[in-house]
């Protein structure tokens, strides 16, 4: 997965990243994201996300089972490099409550992933306390914005999960 340091991101980039990371971004990104999202991956044959075109951001394409439903759930989300596979930060946009695939992870392992155009079966698991900072590391260093949003989580603990490939 190449990734891009902020420092080392394109103006556009830089500037996508800066956006979202502030209040009037959130508000904009929070509601529209997933749809845009929704519509690059359908138009790129699920290769590609809004996010990782107008951020520059690594993108994992997740897939998960519904917690309630048992039905396929698909979702964009910040794809952090980790040895054992990708990590993802439930970061939520900074919102008080845990997003809904951080429920079927907890509910069902078991997920699909699909990065760099490369699609694979993982299994998900909360990361380590130690590896968790390091994760949250890595994942500042692409996108400075996961310090407000874990501000704007107020007391909710922002968990990670590794996705290992199986």
């Amino acid at each position: 997965m190449p990734v891009e340091s902020f420092d080392h991101a394109n103006m556009l980039h830089r500037a996508m990243r800066g956006l979202a990371a502030t209040k009037a971004g959130r508000v904009l990104f929070r509601p529209t994201a997933h749809h845009l999202d929704q519509l690059v991956s359908k138009l790129t044959g699920g290769k590609r996300s809004f996010a990782g075109i107008a951020a520059g951001l690594p993108t994992v394409i997740l897939t998960t089972t519904g917690a309630k439903s048992g039905k396929p759930r698909t979702v964009a989300l910040l794809g952090i490099p980790h040895s054992d596979g990708v990590a993802v930060v439930a970061a939520n946009y900074g919102d008080a409550r845990h997003p809904g695939w951080y429920h079927n992870l907890k509910a069902n392992a078991a997920a699909t992933v699909t990065l760099d155009g490369d699609t694979w079966d993982a299994t998900a698991r909360l990361a380590r306390p130690g590896e968790r900072e390091e994760i949250w590391a890595r994942g500042i260093d692409l996108y400075p914005g996961l310090t407000k949003e874990r501000e704007w989580a107020g007391n909710r603990q922002i968990e990670t999960f590794v996705l290992e490939r199986r």
